[in-house]
């Protein structure tokens, strides 16, 4: 069985130099058809400069925390981890970013693409797509690139993207921060409001002499045991009707008292919250740490011409001989069926 495969195998490659030399002629031309056609458009592609952008992400967390807070949540030196660095690559790929880029460089006629044409829009987006793209890379930065055939256009693009991306995710930051920022600040006017109720009403209970409910309670009751064990009702009468004179405000006095201190508890905590968040809306922090801007390129990146010349006449060589074969083979099938 194994002579008989290996003859096999000997007949099929035998026939197959055969026909390689039979159909040499035809092979050859289609070749010689498919180097100089393949030639001529490659010359006719235009060159291509790419640039390319390194960068990473930074951690996402509250600057204003940062530097107020007395315990260091997070170290500012360090660098994002892959849920901020796939958040960045969402920003830098949005609609946002790229509709910018495509107005500010007016890439509709860099592509020659008509605004007014029908699906205009999806014309541009794709053909941005095929020129500009950023990946994340296996060692978790964000490889921005831009192809274009003026070097230097391919490198501002980059360096756009990088700055723009950066403006788009403060500002979004910045918004969010905003909206908790306004929040304290009114919660924060309702409060001493409230303190400022609170504390006329206290106010109002010293002017009718509480001053301290529960210490004058127990020096008018020392006073008042004082004055019963010595002999002196009259001054035990008189401690008696300030103790109840006091009494009838007690429970206003503890409860205002009470009040006035978590009011302020809770206003300390808020304003610090509030200083926090005032840090967040005014900086700037960049979102991303940038290790190589984009560079103009000396030399292109596309089309690689002697590629497409070679993967094109192997191709034509490959699909002239399929053809040929089959052919050949349809032919002896249709000999063999006329002979019966």
């Amino acid at each position: 069985m194994e002579n008989n495969s290996g003859q096999i195998r000997d007949i099929d490659s035998t026939r197959l130099i055969v026909l390689l030399y039979q159909w040499r002629r035809t092979l050859l031309y289609a070749c010689l058809i498919a180097l100089v056609s393949s030639s001529v458009v490659s010359l006719i592609i235009d060159n291509k400069f790419k640039s390319t952008a390194i960068v990473y992400a930074e951690q996402q967390h509250s600057f204003g925390a940062q530097v107020l807070e007395e315990v260091q949540k997070e170290d500012l030196l360090t660098y994002g981890e892959e849920e901020d660095a796939e958040r960045l690559l969402q920003v830098i790929n949005s609609s946002q970013v790229r509709d910018y880029i495509i107005e500010k460089y007016n890439l509709w006629e860099v592509y020659e693409i008509a605004r007014e044409s029908s699906g205009a829009l999806t014309k541009i987006h794709k053909k941005y797509l095929e020129n500009v793209s950023a990946r994340q890379t296996k060692f978790g930065s964000i490889q921005i690139e831009a192809l274009d055939i003026d070097p230097g256009r391919a490198r501002d693009i980059v360096n756009d993207i990088v700055s723009y991306s950066d403006t788009v995710a403060n500002k979004m930051k910045t918004e969010r921060a905003l909206i908790a920022y306004n929040y304290t600040l009114s919660s924060l006017k309702s409060l001493e409001d409230e303190l400022i109720q609170v504390e006329d009403s206290m106010n109002r209970l010293r002017d009718l002499g509480v001053y301290s409910y529960e210490d004058q309670i127990s020096a008018l009751t020392e006073m008042y045991g004082t004055a019963i064990a010595e002999g002196h009702p009259d001054r035990a009468e008189d401690l008696r009707n300030q103790m109840d004179r006091i009494s009838v405000y007690g429970t206003m006095f503890v409860k205002l008292q009470t009040k006035l201190k978590d009011s302020y508890e809770k206003y300390n905590i808020l304003r610090k919250r509030n200083d926090l968040l005032k840090i967040d809306v005014e900086s700037q922090i960049p979102v991303m740490r940038v290790v190589d801007y984009a560079q103009a390129a000396d030399k292109k990146s596309y089309p690689i011409r002697w590629l497409i010349v070679v993967i094109t006449v192997i191709s034509t060589f490959i699909l002239v001989f399929s053809v040929l074969l089959i052919r050949q083979n349809l032919s002896g099938i249709f000999a063999s069926d006329h002979q019966r």
